[in-house]
């Protein structure tokens, strides 16, 4: 297959696909069958990620109202594009938007702010679960720290509240400490002070106590994968190596270490929101939790335990045994509260769709460009164009000339 892909010009290869294989090889890394409903769960998580970046700009705010102009400023960073007050305009349920010496402003919805006080409530509530999750991870870590730059960039993959720095960590002075031996930013630290052995127990472990039976993975695969389950089975053979134990005993790149990379990101995982996590953003422990650099190609070799996405763009690997389908079969009390707030934004964006399809039919039976016939035809809500999505023109929304439907992937619950 290889030799077919070269051209020749007498006995020389054209060197312009000669130096493309090796990025076709470098994309063969990653290859690994779809599974739909994973796919739709990747996409279900989208649901209110750049409403809730939103949010949390307004209650920053002054009296928690914002001119609009001032998220416009904002827009490319949340990557979005158009405008802003189209966008706010699609979420009624979400965003209030006045008009007030000839200046638009917007705020929070009461039924938004609602949601934001329960939120406010559960995360009160799950600090001990918070103080728990924040102790394992550095039990994990070679060295017991973790850079605070880094673990800031997964807070929200464990729930923490974007204030854990003050909101908890000064309360547990008996187990975290955060110092700075070098004076930069970039280089504070959180320290845990007192190892906790009822802790150093993996969600694996905790499973096989429960059945008196020896700790060991699940494989998630159709039977018909007779190869992936036979590696999964001699993979499972061997001993399971806890990852609150000390690695330094294990060879790099032996069957042991192999093991004990398996079960810590399995366990890293276990402890996160979304049973998800990026690969890049998972990397960037290399040194803490000793992982290899090819972590990617690890992952890949675990299909049965591990799903690993590229929706977006973004490498993202999913812990099959968390969901049943699409769904989370276990969900933590701030996942039920995002939850809440993705129907909210799909309340909001059905009515703004049923409003402007009716006005856009309006128009066109004044103009001719409709008939009765076609104008009785049953309203299919809750489809937006990728243009309107990043926030442009009104006009034309239900046109089916229109390109692809993005908001069918981002609220459909039949697809995070």
């Amino acid at each position: 297959m290889v030799i077919n892909l070269y051209l020749r010009t007498g006995k020389h290869r054209n060197p312009i696909i000669h130096s493309a294989l090796p990025k076709l090889r470098r994309f063969s890394l990653w290859s690994m069958k779809k599974d739909p409903d994973l796919e739709s769960a990747l996409l279900r998580n989208r649901r209110w990620i750049v409403n809730n970046q939103i949010k949390n700009i307004i209650l920053r705010r002054p009296d928690q109202v914002a001119p609009v102009d001032f998220l416009q400023k904002k827009f490319k960073s949340l990557d979005l594009q158009g405008k802003a007050l189209n966008w706010l305009k699609k979420y009624p349920c979400c965003f209030e938007v006045y008009l007030e010496n000839d200046k638009y402003y917007f705020r929070l919805t009461k039924r938004m702010m609602s949601l934001v006080e329960e939120e406010e409530s559960v995360k009160d509530m799950q600090e001990p679960v918070f103080v728990k999750r924040l102790a394992k991870l550095l039990m994990m870590s070679s060295n017991r720290r973790l850079n605070l730059m880094k673990l800031n960039a997964l807070k929200r993959n464990f729930g923490f509240p974007d204030d854990y720095l003050i909101r908890i960590i000064p309360k547990y002075p008996e187990m975290f400490r955060v110092f700075n031996y070098s004076g930069r930013r970039s280089s504070m630290e959180i320290e845990l002070i007192s190892w906790d052995p009822n802790l150093a127990i993996s969600a694996i472990e905790t499973i096989a106590r429960n059945q008196d039976s020896e700790p060991c993975f699940k494989c998630l695969l159709p039977s018909t994968w007779v190869k992936s389950w036979a590696r999964f089975h001699a993979f499972n053979s061997t001993p399971y190596i806890s990852p609150y134990e000390d690695p330094r005993g294990l060879v790099e790149g032996s069957n042991e270490m192999e093991k004990r990379i398996v079960g810590l990101v399995h366990e890293l995982l276990s402890l996160t929101m979304w049973k998800k996590m990026s690969i890049i953003k998972l990397g960037q422990f290399t040194r803490e939790f000793c992982l290899p650099e090819k972590l990617n190609v690890l992952l890949l070799k675990h299909p049965g335990i591990f799903y690993v996405s590229n929706k977006y763009q973004i490498y993202t690997v999913l812990l099959r045994e968390g969901y049943n389908g699409s769904q989370l079969i276990e969900k933590d009390p701030l996942v039920v509260v995002k939850d809440k707030f993705g129907e909210l934004m799909q309340n909001g964006l059905h009515e703004y769709n049923r409003r402007h399809y009716s006005l856009n039919l309006e128009k066109k039976r004044k103009k001719g460009m409709i008939s009765v016939r076609q104008e009785k035809t049953k309203y299919r809500g809750g489809e937006v164009s990728e243009q309107e999505d990043r926030g442009g023109d009104l006009g034309g929304i239900m046109d089916p000339e229109e390109r692809k439907r993005f908001y069918r992937v981002l609220f459909d619950g039949t697809n995070p």
